[in-house]
């Protein structure tokens, strides 16, 4: 029903409204005003901790002598552009390393590095150098790098061993995941001796499993025991989905230890070997033979001079060289397994070989030469 007043317009409503809201807020007050204050809440007493548990004490130890070593390695790469032509810098990728010793040698992956343009070490304390490659060993992942930071900046990490490790054994691992720096997981030792392929497509024999969590940005990054010690270089994970799946990989230090000093001496890896040429696999296994076959033998070469024979054909036959079964005990199926045991030698050691030669076995020495 509407109200009119006498001049026919609709009656105002604001004063009722406003009344109202006198009255509600009145009310509030009153009951607000009457409320009892609360009481103070204060912080809740603390809990004293105690004493750190030994292994957490061991870690915190590992962590605190190990991480001033520890280095995130940047680097880039020259691209040229399309349309200007110009070449400028692109951020290639990250990664780890680690101090190698007092004169600024710094070790990672060889993939950390490959096709880079520059590359640029970050130590602990947040300063950054311009890393030189001093030499590299694409084979087993390994790069050496060089800083003119000043020694007292430089802690090397103690090395260790691998050949004695056993599964079970604590592991613990330092790096820069996903840039990150300095980020500390840890495990165990899953399994000893894997294989895994290196970029060259070599196998690195020997790997050490672990379960220790490695994600992209730990390569290069170290692998310590229970002591500190180096026993390994991370390098590579198993992951269908590029995280950490509990499945990493490091190369060995006893592979390391090998390798490094040379790199540092020569620039790269003497590598001893025969002076042979070797059949491809696939054609080995056409022709039906089990080991390596070898095709040519270098003139004057550590193989010549034991008497060695190659291949060669006579007429329209072909006469199979010597096949090389075994090398120092262990059994060779392709040159890949030779390498791989080769390099367990120095040049000018002295490798006994098991071979066949026209269906019979033998037995050569060979004196071992320096082979690119």
């Amino acid at each position: 029903m509407r109200v009119s007043t006498r001049s026919g317009k609709p009656a105002r409503r604001v004063p009722v409204l406003l009344l109202l809201a006198v009255i509600v807020g009145g009310w509030w007050w009153f009951f607000q005003d009457r409320q009892e204050p609360l009481p103070p809440v204060e912080p809740r007493a603390v809990t004293a901790r105690g004493d750190l548990a030994a292994a957490e004490q061991t870690t915190i130890e590992i962590f605190q002598s190990a991480s001033p070593a520890v280095l995130f390695i940047t680097t880039t790469e020259l691209r040229r552009s399309l349309f200007t032509l110009n070449i400028y810098e692109l951020p290639r990728g990250t990664g780890t390393g680690f101090i190698w010793d007092e004169r600024g040698h710094v070790v990672t992956n060889y993939h950390v590095i490959e096709d880079a343009s520059r590359v640029e070490v970050t130590l602990a304390d947040q300063t950054s150098w311009p890393g030189r490659v001093v030499g590299v060993a694409p084979d087993k992942d390994i790069a050496v790098l060089r800083i003119d930071a000043p020694q007292e900046k430089l802690a090397p990490l103690p090395v260790g061993e691998s050949t004695n490790l056993l599964v079970g054994q604590q592991v613990f691992a330092i790096g820069n995941p996903f840039g990150l720096d300095q980020t500390m997981t840890s495990g165990i030792v899953s399994a000893l001796g894997r294989e895994i392929k290196a970029v060259t497509g070599r196998t690195i024999q020997g790997v050490i499993q672990t379960d220790a969590a490695i994600n992209p940005g730990n390569s290069g990054g170290p692998l310590l025991d229970s002591a500190g010690r180096l026993i390994g270089v991370n390098t590579a994970i198993f992951s269908p989905s590029g995280g950490s799946a509990g499945i990493g990989f490091a190369v060995p230090v006893d592979v390391v230890n090998r390798v490094v000093p040379e790199i540092i001496r020569y620039g790269r890896v003497i590598q001893p070997g025969l002076g042979i040429t070797v059949a491809h696999e696939q054609l080995a296994r056409r022709l039906g033979v089990e080991g390596v076959l070898l095709v040519n033998i270098q003139p004057g070469g550590a193989a010549e001079k034991s008497g060695l024979q190659g291949s060669r054909q006579v007429g329209g036959a072909l006469i199979l060289g010597d096949i090389i079964v075994a090398v120092a005990g262990r059994r060779v199926a392709n040159f890949d397994d030779l390498r791989n045991v080769l390099d367990n030698f120095r040049v000018g050691d002295a490798v006994e070989l098991r071979i066949i030669r026209d269906g019979e076995e033998k037995l050569v020495e060979v004196v071992l030469q320096e082979v690119d």
